[in-house]
């Protein structure tokens, strides 16, 4: 019996994308994407720990296109910081591309969500990624 629950195991485990413990700042991901931008990365840029919602995972995304009427061109290529759960990066993150020690600065986003988080306004996403830039093109085109 005991062998029998150790290989469901096994294979339960080699069988899924168990990436979790692997994130670490630094990292550069592919991700489930929007049609169009399958070229997107995802970079871990800051890991947080807070009591009440554990690991909080500072993102750059970059490689997308998104219609911003406030943007001089009338579109943005990439998210400068978006703070997400586990859960994000679980669903939506497929393969590691490389690790940098260079990553991009997401200091002003991280700063304004920060202060928001501190005075009970502030949070973190936990759907996908692609949903995320979905709801950050919507909110902008309202």
């Amino acid at each position: 019996m005991k062998l029998k629950i150790l290989l469901i195991f096994f294979v339960f485990y080699f069988a899924t994308d168990n990436i979790m413990a692997e994130f670490k700042e630094g990292q550069v991901w592919k991700y489930e994407t929007r049609d169009g931008e399958e070229s997107s990365l995802v970079y871990i840029v800051k890991i947080d720990n807070n009591d009440v919602l554990g690991n909080i995972y500072h993102l750059y995304i970059d490689g997308i296109s998104i219609k911003n009427p406030y943007s001089e061109s009338g579109y943005q290529d990439h998210i400068p910081h978006s703070p997400v759960d586990a859960t994000t990066l679980e669903k939506s993150l497929t393969e590691l591309v490389h690790v940098t020690s260079d990553p991009p600065d997401i200091s002003q986003g991280y700063k304004i969500w920060k202060e928001a988080l501190e005075s009970g306004e502030g949070g973190v996403f936990n759907i996908q990624i692609k949903e995320i830039i979905q709801y950050i093109e919507e909110a902008l085109n309202k």
